[in-house]
């Protein structure tokens, strides 16, 4: 039990049941060296492991200028296990993360810390029902919305018509988890008038989450930390893979591969000699808790910040803890892990669904006085 923001206990769900949630709604098995739910695999290379994410739909046509090779086809796992094998680890993720691609490899150190604070404004005395305005998408950024809703804020998700929340199609049964009980606003960000409304729409929240690269919001005409510092009491969580300063803020990450490169298939080899991965995607799951606890903390004390969070070292962080905590059991449980291989999940028992907006329904009732 933890307190609600207006002073009331509630219950969050479980840790085990938002870390294993995808798992079981989808039925996936304890994965090996493909992920779990398939868009990731561990490749061996002439000196290490590389783990390569393929979620999107131009991602393979990348693979002939990774591998410096206008002969590969991308389309032809074989051929892209047999590259690797004939390359080096660390220059593949250099030039992968330079082309845009989500690779990790197993051994590296994130390289920026699990949160920086960016920027820092005006305290406020906090209403009692905050507002939430969710930019993100997928997964992380949409949990740390839910679970501050839950928490007793008002949670608005902001999607683009063009360009909806891909998880709303792909995977609308964990969709309709991660945004039960939040209103929607469409926009298209592209006309003046619908970023005006969003930037006003911002101006009236207390807290924004949001996983856009700095570019992204630079072409959207969105200052982040300037709002921060104009809007008294305005809290900004943003998500990002390797955090958001340097080389690092261009780099693309999704919950596998940014697992990979916090340390847990690392760790997992380290304990039973196995090359895998250790659970679904848990850099997701496991920043959507910490960026919802770190808001929370925020929230409450009415301080305004910009805090830029990075999903690798959130795992990294996670994965310290633990060992200082108890190594000899995280070992332990990392060896039985690798013994489930191909068998299914434990069932993490997931929770109901409420009611999940249509795309834009409330934009009249949002954006009317912006």
């Amino acid at each position: 039990m933890i307190e609600k923001l207006g002073g009331d206990a509630f219950s969050l769900p479980s840790a085990a049941q938002l870390m294993g949630e995808r798992a079981t709604l989808n039925g996936f098995l304890v994965p090996g060296r493909r992920s779990a739910g398939g868009g990731c695999r561990l490749h061996d290379t002439l000196d290490g492991t590389v783990a390569l994410t393929l979620a999107r739909a131009d991602d393979r046509a990348m693979l002939p200028a990774l591998f410096g090779d206008s002969g590969i086809d991308g389309d032809d796992d074989r051929q892209i296990a047999a590259a690797f094998a004939k390359r080096h680890s660390e220059a593949l993720v250099a030039q992968g993360r330079l082309l845009g691609i989500a690779i990790a490899r197993i051994g590296e150190t994130p390289v920026s810390p699990a949160c920086s604070v960016t920027a820092e404004g005006e305290s406020r005395t906090r209403r009692s029902t905050p507002i939430v305005i969710d930019l993100s998408a997928l997964w992380a950024g949409p949990l740390a919305a839910h679970l501050v809703g839950l928490s007793g804020a008002r949670v608005v998700k902001v999607e683009c018509h063009g360009r909806p929340d891909r998880m709303r199609e792909g995977d609308a049964a964990l969709f309709a988890r991660l945004n039960q009980g939040k209103a929607n606003i469409a926009l298209n960000l592209r006309h003046d008038a619908d970023r005006a409304a969003l930037i006003a729409l911002i101006s009236q929240a207390d807290l924004v989450i949001e996983a856009a690269r700095p570019r992204a919001l630079r072409q959207l005409g969105i200052d982040a930390d300037g709002l921060v510092r104009a809007v008294p009491g305005l809290v900004w969580m943003t998500i990002t893979g390797h955090g958001a300063m340097g080389d690092a803020a261009q780099w693309i990450g999704f919950g596998d591969d940014c697992s990979v490169a916090g340390g847990l298939s690392g760790a997992l080899r380290d304990a039973s000699g196995a090359t895998g991965f250790a659970g679904d995607a848990c850099a997701d799951p496991l920043t959507g808790i910490h960026a919802a606890r770190l808001a929370l903390a925020r929230l409450r004390d009415g301080r305004a910040a910009r805090m830029i969070l990075s999903m690798s070292a959130i795992v990294a962080q996670a994965l310290d803890s633990e060992r200082r905590r108890d190594e000899k059991a995280l070992m332990a449980d990392l060896r039985y892990w690798s013994l489930r291989h191909g068998t299914p999940f434990p069932n993490a028992g997931p929770r109901p669904s409420g009611r999940v907006a249509a795309l834009g329904q409330d934009n009249q009732a949002w954006l009317a006085s912006c």
